[in-house]
């Protein structure tokens, strides 16, 4: 995707990011640099054109295990606080370059412990560095932290309480993320059933890699508030665009659907743009958000995913002014806030 020519008037466009993962968006230079300072010797280029083509290549697999198997390299690099801090500022300048005023980008804290840090100097220099990249920007954006637990872990409720521990500080909510087959959302319930009574906020992968039974726990047993992906949901609509039982419940609920195209496609939960069921979905006008998912395996930015979308899949700027106003409404914010975006930034912006 690397050749598309974007349009300056979609790259302007004031855009909303839900669904954004750090350790899948760092800059290739980045990595090539940190794995300089911390002595690590694993990376499979020696020079940032290189290393970007490497990570997109490995990540159009077509299977979502072997896509999360590229994170190692990743998240080798960041084991310090100055990496960490260094990573979010620059997803947050590189973020607000892109248009994007209102970001929640999520990252597992339990994955950066490797070289003796905790769990709270984590979430700490994360947020420093979301701080500092917003400052630094010279656009206005708004950077949130989802804190993930891995779904094949133990850990989910220590990271839930640090949701609740620094949600004061721009922590908007907790997610579960990891391969799906096998590692069922309900062994974390523990997790969800404290947030639920702490009014936590939460999100959940599902859908993307496992069908319906996924879409279903997160949502009935574990009382998610949006579906990360959620594009196995198309499985209970019928050509006719009869729904299912549990198709209508999402729709009807306005259960946000955290939609990533470009992903979706190396991962083989879509084939291609054009078809992507995030089309469909929208026309049925389910709860559809349009997200990145990870910049640097998919060398993709909210604006390419935009101008795909209008390329391929026949978009007009009324359908991107929606998907916006939707992820704006589904943000884990406060109501005035969000309305406070939508109406004097993001309405005027597409009028």
């Amino acid at each position: 995707m690397s050749e598309l020519e974007l349009r300056p008037e979609i790259v302007a466009l004031p855009k909303v990011l839900l669904h954004d993962h750090l350790d899948g968006g760092v800059r290739p230079q980045t990595v090539l640099e940190l794995a300089e300072e911390t002595g690590y010797d694993g990376l499979p280029a020696s020079d940032a054109a290189g290393l970007a083509r490497w990570f997109r290549e490995s990540s159009d697999s077509g299977s979502l295990v072997r896509y999360l198997e590229t994170f190692a390299q990743t998240v080798a690099v960041l084991q310090t606080e100055s990496a960490l801090f260094r990573v979010a500022s620059e997803c947050a300048q590189d973020l607000a370059a892109d248009g994007v005023v209102y970001a929640e980008v999520r990252y597992a804290p339990e994955q950066h412990l490797e070289a003796g840090l905790t769990l709270e100097q984590v979430v700490e220099a994360v947020n420093a560095g979301f701080r500092d990249g917003e400052a630094r920007s010279g656009h206005r954006i708004r950077v949130r932290a989802l804190l993930t637990a891995m779904r094949h872990a133990a850990k989910s409720s220590e990271i839930a309480e640090l949701v609740v521990r620094y949600r004061d500080q721009e922590v908007g909510g907790f997610d579960i993320a990891g391969a799906e087959a096998g590692y069922p959302p309900t062994r974390h319930l523990d997790a969800f059933e404290y947030l639920r009574r702490e009014n936590a906020h939460f999100t959940i992968h599902a859908g993307e890699a496992f069908g319906l039974p996924s879409i279903w726990e997160a949502i009935q047993w574990c009382g998610a508030e949006r579906l990360g992906h959620g594009v196995r949901i198309v499985d209970d609509i019928s050509a006719s665009d009869e729904l299912g039982l549990l198709a209508g419940f999402v729709r009807d609920r306005r259960i946000p659907l955290e939609m990533c195209p470009s992903s979706n496609i190396q991962t083989g939960a879509a084939t291609d743009i054009a078809s992507h069921p995030i089309t469909r979905l929208k026309d049925l006008r389910f709860r559809v958000t349009l997200n990145t998912d990870n910049r640097l395996m998919s060398d993709t930015s909210m604006s390419k995913e935009m101008q795909l979308l209008v390329d391929e899949a026949g978009w007009t700027k009324d359908d991107l002014r929606w998907v916006t106003v939707n992820a704006m409404k589904s943000a884990f914010l406060p109501f005035d806030e969000r309305l406070a975006l939508i109406e004097d930034t993001i309405k005027p912006a597409y009028a």
